[in-house]
């Protein structure tokens, strides 16, 4: 029997992709999400997750796909990124898929030739293609920190508002 890879599949647009399941803790609605002043045009904000303050990523404006114009069908994919949550604003989030390994090939040389190094793959399903993704590098270490940094000012501020 074959190896088979499980992902979570999700739209941005009208393109199908997916990330490892392992990496997903859930699929949530788009609640308020609150903008963080000075921060890389995909990000989106912040969100309150349960006592937990979890940073935005708009997927489609981080792949310069344009924007993401919510929809009821809207959703955030909470992840985990190397330790840190992270939530990443996507059109619609599927179902989970199961890709067997013998239909996933590496990303077409044209792709891997221009720097996008978080396309692992690209898989078949029937007719369809899904575009694999390691959510990991979606982020490279300087925009975390940059990120974390704007986050946490802002979340220190509000925290002394409160206080006052």
């Amino acid at each position: 029997m074959s190896k088979s890879l499980q992902t979570v599949g999700f739209k941005i647009g009208k393109e199908l992709f997916g990330v490892d399941i392992s990496n997903v803790k859930e699929i949530v609605r788009v609640p308020e999400i609150v903008k963080v002043p000075d921060t890389p045009d995909f990000i989106e904000g912040v969100i309150n997750l349960r006592g937990r303050i979890v940073s935005v990523i708009d997927l489609k404006k981080r792949f310069r796909l344009g924007r993401v114009d919510r929809t009821k069908a809207s959703r955030i994919l909470v992840a985990e990124m190397d330790g840190r949550v992270v939530g990443l604003l996507v059109d619609a989030a599927s179902e989970v898929l199961r890709l067997p390994a013998d239909s996933i090939e590496p990303p077409p040389d044209m792709v891997s030739g221009i720097g996008i190094d978080y396309i692992t793959g690209v898989g078949k399903i029937g007719e369809r293609i899904i575009i694999l993704l390691d959510i990991k590098k979606v982020l490279n270490n300087g925009e975390w920190r940059q990120i974390a940094a704007k986050v946490n000012n802002e979340a220190n501020k509000e925290a002394a508002a409160l206080n006052a």
